[in-house]
């Protein structure tokens, strides 16, 4: 009883200098020698080390899942994000000594943060009476660290991060809100509606339960719109990828890492934009093996986007149980740019609001308009006409207006006319 309260201080004296001296050493010799040390000082413990993103024990104990002091005879430096407003600021442990009783258990985590090639690495090392108990903490973290509740989780050069305000951006995105061909938007609907109901039978007919999607289309038509519309409706965890270029480690390391997160989560969604900007000549095998190889997919959709089909491999575009369903998001028709233009038309006020005869007007001198420059249309003619405090009439402005964007539109085609024909001219000089 008189002992334990000394063989404590002596171990938390240690411990302040143990993270100090390691601070200073080469970062290629940090963790071993904390492993080392720590082994020494709780040699009747069992410690298991990890340096996982997603242990999140400052989330774990805010979830009531653990309870987690800091240790006050070692200082215990923090890192504060920063927040918005309204939002709450997280403290993250980046180098100190936590207790925590999880489930009945007394656990210390000992986590020790330093920069390595120009990245911030932490690692952390649980401290239990034996194994089971520490590896069943470090999994009942993880496990609740990754799961995607009401966020995105977004991967960015290396890194998961989770994303609630690009889910809540997703939530107001609907297909009652996306005009399309009829065929297409109830095509893209129940494509994906009928998928995740069909397990069973995918497993009765011995057919691999998972599916590759490709948006494709010049930009502007509805391809992220139909993106955000098709998450939000299927309620099926999402992973967003940004990018796979990092200062360390390959665009193999990166893909590998993508394809095991989505297959700890099954029944998930990949989303992919501009996937040819993703994918080049040095990964594209490596991506085709994650995405067709011998690993199971088992209930994974991959939705990916291309403005630039032409950008893309024959192996990616052309190749059956791949992407094997393909939508085309062309410029809308006469009937979509129709339908488009009155419900602007109806959402404005009495005043800027256009005739019948003004719209169909409107419809015929916009033949090759994207959506987005439909959009722009509106927005660009309300601020002049409020410019002009209502001088003129509304559907005399976005007449004027058309005129100006088509010879943008006009301008912008040229210049990548031209680039193109550069590209060409320099490849037939070398």
């Amino acid at each position: 009883m008189t002992r334990q309260p000394v063989r404590l201080a002596i171990v938390h004296m240690d411990l302040k200098e143990l993270i100090s001296e390691a601070l200073g050493l080469p970062s290629d010799s940090i963790a071993y020698f904390v492993s080392r040390e720590l082994s020494r000082l709780y040699s009747d413990k069992t410690i298991v080390e990890g340096a996982f993103s997603s242990f999140d024990l400052v989330g774990h104990a805010a979830a009531e899942l653990c309870s987690v002091v800091g240790e006050t005879a070692v200082f215990n430096k923090s890192r504060l994000d920063w927040a918005p407003s309204g939002k709450e600021f997280k403290d993250e442990p980046e180098n100190g000594c936590f207790n925590v009783l999880w489930q009945g258990r007394l656990l210390d985590v000992v986590f020790v943060t330093w920069i390595e090639e120009g990245y911030r690495e932490r690692h952390h090392w649980i401290i239990a009476d034996d194994r089971r108990i520490a590896e069943d903490f470090l999994r009942a973290v993880c496990d609740w660290s990754t799961a995607v509740r009401s966020e995105i989780l977004v991967f960015d050069g290396g890194y998961w991060y989770k994303d609630s305000e690009l889910f809540d951006a997703i939530k107001g995105a609907s297909f009652d809100n996306l005009i399309l061909p009829a065929g297409l938007k109830r095509e893209i609907q129940d494509d994906f509606a009928n998928f995740f109901a069909s397990r069973e039978v995918y497993d009765k007919y011995r057919i691999p339960w998972k599916r590759g999607v490709l948006l494709i289309g010049p930009p502007g038509n509805g391809k992220t719109h139909a993106v955000k519309a098709l998450i939000n409706q299927s309620r099926q965890p999402c992973l967003y990828v940004k990018s796979f270029k990092s200062c360390w480690e390959t665009d193999h390391d990166r893909i590998r890492a993508v394809f095991t997160r989505a297959r700890k989560t099954t029944r998930s969604i990949v989303v992919m934009e501009d996937l040819d900007s993703l994918i080049d000549e040095e990964n594209r095998a490596f991506f085709l093996n994650e995405l067709d190889g011998f690993a199971v997919n088992s209930g994974i959709v991959v939705l990916a986007t291309t403005n630039h089909p032409e950008k893309l491999d024959p192996a990616i575009l052309d190749r059956p149980s791949r992407f094997d369903r393909k939508y085309y998001f062309n410029l809308p028709a006469e009937r979509e740019r129709s339908d488009y233009l009155v419900s602007w038309s109806q959402s404005l006020e009495p005043e800027l609001r256009l005739s019948a005869a003004s719209l169909q007007k409107l419809v015929e001198a916009t033949d090759g308009f994207s959506f987005a420059y439909l959009k722009e249309l509106f927005l660009s003619s309300m601020m002049q006409w409020m410019a002009e405090s209502g001088s003129s009439r509304m559907d005399a402005v976005m007449m004027n207006r058309v005129t100006v964007l088509r010879e943008q539109m006009n301008s912008a085609g040229g210049k990548k006319r031209k680039k193109k024909k550069a590209r060409k001219a320099t490849a037939c000089r070398l």
